[in-house]
This record gives C-alpha cells, structure tokens and sequence, in this order.
C-alpha cells in the first residue's frame, strides 16, 4: 500500500542528514514545527475543497498525508497505531464513539 511505503520511507529518513532529506530536515525542527506545517498544509487542503478545484485538491490532500505521516513519526506514533485505532472504531456509530470520549 502506497501509505505504508511513505511511512516506511519517513521512518527511514528520521536517522537521514537533514542537508539531503526534506524529510529529516522536518523532524529535525522538531514534533511542533511538523504539527505546525501539518496545520498548514490541512487548511491549504481546505481552501481547495471550498475552490472546487479536484485536482488541486487531490495534490494538496496528497501533502497533508504525507505531513500527517512526518507528524506522527515525530511524536513515534506508527501508521499501524492509527490503523489499529481505526480498526477498533470499525463498525462503531460515529456518534456512539464521539459519546464514549
């Protein structure tokens, strides 16, 4: 799965010299500078949605998986965490799961 290989490739890029790797540059600023450019490319996603542009907004919520994955690897949150939690959600009413918070 495409998401996986990301994950994969951020994984392997946290030990990488921030001189070569967007990537390792990110994580080297730190868990909140990563949240921050995540917050960013979310409300850049958002703007697209509103435009109605699809195209641009496929690429901008291309960004935000990408930055949602670099985010999570800051704070050492695997993509499998996520995946196990959506998992355990599954087949759970929304509102039932917002009233178990």
């Amino acid at each position: 799965m495409t998401l996986e290989r990301l994950a994969a490739t951020i994984a392997a890029r946290k030990g990488a010299d921030p001189e070569t790797s967007w990537t390792a540059k990110l994580l080297s600023k730190g868990p909140e500078k990563c949240a921050e450019k995540f917050g960013e490319e979310a409300v850049e996603a958002i703007i697209e949605a509103v435009k109605g542009d699809r195209a641009r907004l496929a690429s901008e919520a291309a960004d935000v998986l990408y930055h949602l994955l670099v985010m999570l690897a800051a704070r050492d949150v695997s993509l499998d965490d996520v995946l196990a939690e959506l998992d355990r959600r599954e087949g759970t009413s929304g509102l039932d799961e917002k009233a178990q918070r």
